[in-house]
């Protein structure tokens, strides 16, 4: 199965926007109380999923912009999709989408995303499917977690330069 079918140069962003709070920020955070601190790490992961709905909505396969990042905030409440590793598989099953698609994001210094290790999450690999699309999104997901299996994924993909080279380096795998 080739992910690339899946993803377009427009999906790709080589640098997400949004940062980790700074260490003041979480001290301050801390001070305050453990509502505070989650509500910090909860508007940090926003903010990414905010970024990855952005990307889809590039493409014509997403129906409401809104809407689609409610459906992947409410998705992550539930686990997180943060699956260690410095990854992150952000994904939803949703009427927003018209087709299977993934988007790729790249954070090379790191951005709370309260994954399961507890480290920074540099790779965020986000997929969103129709809801009745079971097959193609059960086959995914596996294919990526496999990918990152390989010690040097991480590192050619955030040295990637454009991304045509986020596309060649996932097809030649």
């Amino acid at each position: 199965m080739r992910l690339t079918r899946y993803l377009r140069e427009e999906c790709i962003k080589l640098r997400l926007e949004t940062r980790s709070p700074t260490e003041e920020e979480w001290e301050e955070a801390r001070e305050v109380s453990a509502h505070a601190v989650e509500r910090l790490r909860a508007r940090t992961k926003e903010a990414v999923l905010g970024e990855l709905a952005d990307l889809f909505a590039t493409s014509d396969r997403i129906g409401n912009r809104n809407r689609l990042l409610t459906d992947l905030i409410n998705r992550e409440r539930k686990a997180t999709t943060g699956i260690g590793g410095a990854l992150a598989i952000p994904h939803v099953r949703t009427a927003q989408a018209k087709e299977f698609i993934i988007a790729v994001a790249l954070a090379p210094d790191g951005v709370e995303f309260g994954a399961i290790d507890g480290e920074p999450v540099r790779v965020f690999v986000a997929m969103v499917a129709p809801p009745y699309d079971d097959r193609t999104y059960l086959q995914v997901y596996p294919r990526i977690g496999e990918l990152f299996a390989e010690d040097w994924m991480l590192d050619a993909l955030l040295s990637a330069e454009a991304p045509g080279e986020v596309i060649r380096l996932l097809a030649n795998v």
